[in-house]
């Protein structure tokens, strides 16, 4: 059994910073094999926004799988945004842009979906596909194969296409080839658990597509600050919420969406609330 800790959105320069201490705590309680940030580490990709974002990761336990988001590119200075975009993101958090971390049981890849040329949106090039590929198709059958990114591959229901990464379904033909498990994404400040939907029918493997709401932002588009913690086992997989509870003054555990393994590939088993509060949006 493995437990991944999905972070997303941190947006420092933006954040509630009551938020951060009882996070580290609740994150450091759950002991978690891999942690996993799937971008937006800052809110303009200041260098004091990126220091402040270090200073935040180097308080969290276990190996670190991160991504930078489209707010990790400089906006307004258009030198570093077009010739250096991620200098300040290689310099405080990592120069590795595909980071991989891989044991008996889990395989966890990143890919950098933020790009110059767009301002909000992410794509996935050919070169990053096939290295994907190459890295995960060769795991064996019996590992979770588990990629993060900042743009998500698909969507929840009530989200314009133009959220999606550039070239998703090239990708998606990609994951289903090596039967990924696990997508794991942030960008829509939205927490949500499903397997892939109907357009893709006439595959034969269902991969399980994760959102992570905002940790610790602001900016929380009327959904609670959340995160979730996801427990894997070879023929089951839990995905559970945390969400800050303010009556609390703590993250809580919220609720637990539970996947199974089927000849068919991952199919949603169970939703169960755990706390009369909910990290469920507003309606749209």
């Amino acid at each position: 059994m493995r437990t991944v800790v999905h972070l997303s959105d941190l947006h420092f320069g933006r954040t509630d910073d009551t938020l951060l201490d009882p996070l580290v705590s609740t994150i450091r309680a759950l002991a978690p094999d891999v942690i996993a940030v799937s971008g937006d580490l800052t809110q303009r990709a200041r260098r004091a926004q990126f220091q402040a974002a270090r200073a935040f990761l180097d308080l969290l336990p276990a190996p670190k799988i991160i991504v930078p988001g489209n707010h990790d590119v400089p906006l307004y200075n258009v030198f570093h945004r077009f010739f250096r975009p991620l200098e300040r993101y290689r310099q405080y958090i990592t120069y590795d842009l595909p980071p991989y971390n891989a044991d008996q049981e889990i395989a966890v890849l990143g890919i950098n979906t933020a790009r110059s040329l767009t301002f909000k949106g992410g794509r996935i090039n050919p070169a990053q596909i096939a290295d994907a590929q190459q890295r995960l198709c060769s795991a064996p059958p019996e590992i979770v194969k588990i990629i993060v990114t900042h743009h998500p591959f698909d969507l929840p229901a009530g989200f314009e296409s133009s959220e999606r990464v550039g070239r998703a379904k090239i990708a998606m033909d990609m994951l289903f080839s090596c039967k990924c498990d696990l997508l794991l994404a942030g960008h829509l400040h939205v927490s949500e658990a499903d397997i892939t939907p109907m357009r893709f029918v006439d595959r034969e493997h269902g991969v399980i597509i994760v959102q992570a709401g905002t940790a610790t932002s602001t900016r929380a588009r009327g959904e609670t600050n959340s995160f979730n913690a996801i427990v894997i086992e070879r023929q089951r997989i839990d995905v559970r919420r945390f969400g800050w509870i303010p009556t609390a003054g703590a993250f809580q555990h919220v609720s637990t969406e539970t996947f199974a393994r089927t000849a068919g590939g991952w199919r949603q088993v169970g939703v169960e609330e755990h706390h009369e509060s909910s990290t469920r949006p507003t309606p749209r």
